[in-house]
């Protein structure tokens, strides 16, 4: 694995990441405009990422080649690891950032929650269940495959419950969106604080 870091005076980070199974590079501007160049060759999960970049407001260009002649498994895995490294670096010392947030996102049937915690501090709690195993050629356990990499490389506390629905693709794309309004808002800067770490103890390292 490779980190670029920051760029002097700005929130990016590129992180590089290579392994036997994979070859990723994910780039990130916290202060973006939600744009986003995606290629992970796993077309639904594309789709997500590209959502998650949108909404969130973080500008995002990953590009990954994965083993997908055993399984989609590793490449969603190891975005997820890259991306939250990405992220991770991207804040710094996490001064000035709001670090909470909480978001009920609705989508036609669907109503998922998230809430969000940037401590330092990585833990997912993951309550959703789908109705099918897969979405497309996508398998759906790899949500919660990819969750579980972006908070613990990322050091974030993060709670995502779908709370109903009962469209497969609903529920998955409601996690996304709902944990990209969340991120988007926790790191945004708040200008009351903005040369403070949000934490009593003074880092959130």
């Amino acid at each position: 694995m490779t980190a670029m870091g920051q760029t002097a005076g700005r929130r990016d980070a590129v992180v590089e990441r290579q392994t036997n199974e994979t070859a990723i590079r994910v780039r990130v501007d916290l202060d973006g405009s939600g744009r986003s160049t995606i290629d992970t060759g796993v077309g639904f999960f594309d789709h997500m990422l590209e959502q998650l970049s949108r909404h969130s407001l973080i500008d995002m260009d990953i590009s990954a080649k994965g083993d997908h002649h055993i399984d989609d498994h590793h490449t969603v895995e190891d975005t997820g690891i890259a991306l939250g490294q990405a992220i991770r670096q991207a804040l710094g010392e996490r001064r000035g950032i709001r670090r909470y947030a909480s978001l009920d996102l609705a989508m036609d049937e669907c109503l998922t929650r998230a809430a969000i915690d940037v401590s330092g501090r990585p833990f997912l709690v993951f309550n959703a269940e789908f109705s099918r195993h897969k979405i497309g050629s996508f398998d759906t356990e790899l949500v919660q495959e990819f969750f579980q990499a972006l908070a613990q490389n990322a050091g974030v506390t993060l709670h995502l419950t779908n709370l109903y629905g009962s469209n497969a693709h609903h529920v998955a794309e409601t996690c996304f969106k709902a944990v990209a309004r969340v991120l988007g808002d926790a790191v945004a800067i708040d200008p009351r604080q903005a040369d403070l770490v949000p934490s009593t103890k003074g880092t959130l390292a």
